[in-house]
């Protein structure tokens, strides 16, 4: 089992680093090139493209769920049909979000307090970015998918493509061509589409014959694209509650100036080099917990499920121990800022105890969603969103900006223990039969 785990995270992990790297390198450009409001522009423009797009953050946590049990039931012509409707889904969203694009833009900058130097860079790269929607949703699809097929594989080389296609434009766009925030925007777009085209022929390589075994007409009517909008209608939901956790912590950061924003931003991404390692065994989760489901394995379903947290652990402790040694390090990498560094040391402590207290939840999210517990996943994050906005306003007048702190490990913390408690019923409980 831990060969079959290894084999599905070690490819994700080696995706996902290149994530938070290429992110703290749009950070670190973004703070050579300009000064604390550069830094400031980026979190807000990227924080307006989590609304967007972590709303449509089910495209792939639904297709792999989904893309799972039908391959443990060894059917392939549903796996093609799911392809067929997350991408459909995929184009339909991109094209909306280009139609409401302005009146969302100023629909944020009405409610979002920043300075008027931030709102600037913000607008234009959000202005560029916004037109690789279509790319950036397909290549959610196609990812869900990959993984619900057990291939990990192919999303790593995806990731790894489009991560370090983005790092090189970007650097040779906003650095050596001088285009500040919109080369760093620019170099986004064009990595997404050329990621998009290998995400493509990807599949082509090695799944060509499943597009002989699907009607796209079929697989779009309403009648079969109904249960897929029910469980994809609360993962919605609980996309828009993690956006909403992400969001405000970002847009509440902004009240408290340029520079404190600018240090929870890259406190935010340090602690996102820790999500991105626990993911990868998410992902295995998720694969394996749905091929199982679909295979109807209880004893390998809580095999996987014991030897995943014995997994989490260790994945827990290393990153503490880099946090511990390298956090100054790390937060120095990202600014070299004078007034942002000296605000750095009293939030470091934050990130010492990130890993203990989020690895069970982000584990468990993969299991949940690869029992397709779509409704169980939308109350755990409606309740703990709740507690993240309820846990600042109580803390606020006594911690301060500490408080944004205090609500988002609330959130962790309230989405581990339900979820924990109701396992057996959303995830054990739809095995039914033991092999």
């Amino acid at each position: 089992m831990n060969k079959q785990i290894l084999k599905l995270a070690g490819p994700s992990i080696l995706a996902n680093i290149t994530v938070p790297l290429v992110g703290m390198v749009d950070l670190a450009i973004a703070g050579r090139i300009g000064d604390a409001a550069s830094i400031g522009g980026i979190a807000i423009a990227t924080m307006l493209f989590d609304l967007l797009y972590w709303n449509m953050g089910f495209l792939r946590v639904g297709t792999g769920g989904l893309a799972a049990q039908a391959y443990g039931r060894n059917d392939h012509e549903e796996s093609a049909k799911i392809l067929v409707r997350a991408l459909g889904t995929a184009l339909s969203a991109a094209l909306i979000i280009w139609l409401i694009q302005y009146f969302f833009l100023e629909a944020s900058f009405f409610f979002i307090d920043c300075s008027t130097e931030v709102e600037e860079l913000a607008r234009i790269y959000f202005n560029i970015r916004i037109w690789a929607a279509p790319a950036t949703l397909s290549l959610f699809a196609f990812k869900g998918w990959f993984i619900g097929m057990q291939n990990t594989v192919f999303p790593m080389i995806t990731d790894i493509s489009v991560n370090v296609l983005n790092l090189i434009i970007s650097i040779l766009l906003a650095v050596t061509f001088k285009m500040g925030i919109a080369g760093i925007a620019l170099g986004t777009l064009l990595a997404q589409y050329l990621g998009l085209s290998i995400a493509i022929f990807l599949f082509l390589s090695k799944y060509k014959s499943y597009l002989l075994m699907v009607d796209i007409k079929e697989s779009l009517n309403l009648k079969e694209m109904k249960s897929f909008f029910v469980l994809n209608g609360n993962l919605f939901i609980r996309s828009i509650c993690l956006l909403l956790v992400y969001t405000g912590f970002t847009s509440i950061s902004a009240k408290y100036g340029d520079n404190l924003l600018a240090v929870n931003t890259i406190m935010m991404k340090l602690m996102l080099l820790f999500s991105y390692f626990i993911d990868g065994f998410a992902y295995a989760g998720e694969a394996l917990t749905g091929r199982f489901i679909g295979a109807k394995d209880k004893i390998s379903l809580v095999k996987t499920i014991n030897n995943l947290f014995l997994w989490c652990l260790v994945i827990s402790v290393v990153s503490t121990g880099m946090y511990w040694f390298f956090g100054d390090a790390l937060f120095a990498l990202m600014t070299d800022n004078p007034a942002v560094l000296s605000k750095a040391p009293e939030f470091l402590p934050w990130l010492l105890i990130m890993p203990v207290v989020s690895c069970v939840a982000f584990t468990w999210d993969g299991i949940f969603i690869g029992a397709t517990a779509s409704k169980a996943i939308r109350d755990v994050m409606i309740l703990s969103s709740i507690s993240f906005f309820l846990s600042y306003y109580l803390f606020e007048n006594y911690y301060g900006i500490n408080a944004l702190w205090i609500g988002y490990f609330a959130h962790l913390i309230v989405r581990t223990i339900m979820m924990t408690m109701t396992s057996k019923t959303h995830v054990l409980a739809k095995v039914n039969v033991n092999n």
